[in-house]
Parts: C-alpha cells; structure tokens; sequence
C-alpha cells in the first residue's frame, strides 16, 4: 500500500513538471508571436533587352502544287535578300519547314445544299531572325512592307524582346529587396524604441517584368513583358523578425 502511494506520487510530481514546462513553452512562443515585426522589402531596376526574336510568314496558293512551291521558293530568296541587306547575319536567319494543306471552297447548289470543291494548294513557310543587333532588326521589321511590293504576300509579327541575364537580375533584386526588408524592420524598431533580435521568416514573392514607364497590371502568377525593349523589373520578399 505505502509502495502504491509513492508510485502516485511521483506520477503525480512528473505531470505537474510536464505542465509547467507546456505552460512555459506556449508562453514563450506567444510573447515571441506578439513581439515581431511584418515587413515587406521591395525592389526594382529598370533594363534594357539584350536580344531580340522576330517571326514572319509568307504564303502562296495555287492548284498546281509545283508552282505553289516555285513561287515559295522565290519568294524565301526575296525574304533572304531583304533581311541581309538590312544588316542581319546570314546565322541568326532561320528558315522553317514548308507547311502544305488543301484549300476548300464552300457553295451551294440551287437546292441549298453545301458541297466543298478544291480551290488550290496553300503552302505557308515561317521565318525567323534571333541576334543581339535590336537596332538593325527593329528596323527591319518596319521596314517589311517592302517586300509587299514585290508581291510577297509576307504577314510580320511585332518583334519580342529578352534579356539573356535574367537569374543574374533576379538574385540581385532579391539581395536588394531583403535589404530594404530589414531597414525597414530596422526603422519601425527604433520608433517603437526596441531592436531586432533575429530574422524569423521569410518569403519571396512573384517576380515581374512589366514595359518601362507602361501601366501593367501585376498577376498572380507573374508578368512577363516581351513587347517593350526597355523593362522594369519588381521583386518583393515578405520577412518577420523577433524583437528583443
């Protein structure tokens, strides 16, 4: 019986230690909760595209499918002529595979019923130009419509623009952004008369890339402009910091 009791007894003195040591530990993590900081450090650089992507098309119909694809093909050499004597390089021009398809005509008899007839071969080939040269493209690509008058029926698309250095830009604006995190953990500390202690947490938000000076909208997945050739990039990093 007297063994029973000093059982209970020291079951009974471990629960109390575990208690206080659960009351202590919550305690310490709540006052830790309620003596942080939030803070959101943001950053952004304006850039310049270091390389530029210009896609164009031209096409040719015919029911004769040989003479579809002569008038193609001298319609690619006026497409090269074009290009190189705007200064692009014979190795940034690349030439796509030939697309072929049939071309149907719609009509109706004098019934009202619809029947299809072959109108003609439609061969479309896609050209591309990729350099580093922005200037010479760009104008290039305005300058197309030349080759419109000499009866190449050519459509051209807007140029896109890049920057090769893009993982570079962005450790940089992370580096950037957490730094302005901490000064202003470092600045609302001092006004509320305390100190960091540490950082606690931190998150990185969405990288975007939006046209300089342009007014686009944020998403939530990112924004990747490749219209402008001038670009603004924004990064923020979201931090917690405990307060001694």
């Amino acid at each position: 019986m007297k063994n029973s009791i000093i059982i209970v007894a020291i079951i009974f003195s471990i629960a109390i230690i575990v208690l206080g040591l659960t009351i202590g530990n919550s305690y310490k993590y709540k006052y830790e909760i309620s003596n942080t900081i939030n803070v959101t450090g943001n950053a952004k650089k304006d850039f310049e595209s270091d390389l530029v992507k210009w896609t164009a098309y031209y096409s040719r119909k015919s029911a004769d499918l040989s003479q579809a694809s002569e008038k193609l093909k001298e319609d690619r050499g006026l497409v090269r002529d074009f290009l190189l004597e705007n200064g692009i390089k014979e190795d940034e021009i690349s030439f796509k595979a030939i697309d072929i398809r049939k071309d149907y005509t719609q009509s109706y008899d004098n019934a009202g019923n619809s029947y299809s007839s072959f109108s003609g071969y439609v061969l479309t080939q896609y050209v591309s130009v990729e350099s580093q040269d922005l200037d010479k493209v760009t104008q290039a690509s305005r300058e197309i419509s030349e080759l419109i008058s000499k009866e190449v029926e050519l459509s051209s698309n807007p140029p896109s623009y890049f920057y090769s250095r893009l993982e570079d830009l962005k450790l940089e604006l992370i580096s950037q952004a957490s730094e302005n995190a901490k000064a202003r953990a470092d600045n609302i500390a001092k006004e509320s008369s305390a100190k960091i202690k540490s950082l606690s947490s931190a998150d990185l938000g969405v990288f975007q890339i939006t046209g300089q000076n342009d007014n686009e909208d944020f998403s939530y997945g990112g924004v990747f402009n490749t219209s402008s050739r001038n670009k603004t990039a924004h990064i923020t990093v979201k931090a917690r910091y405990l307060l001694k």
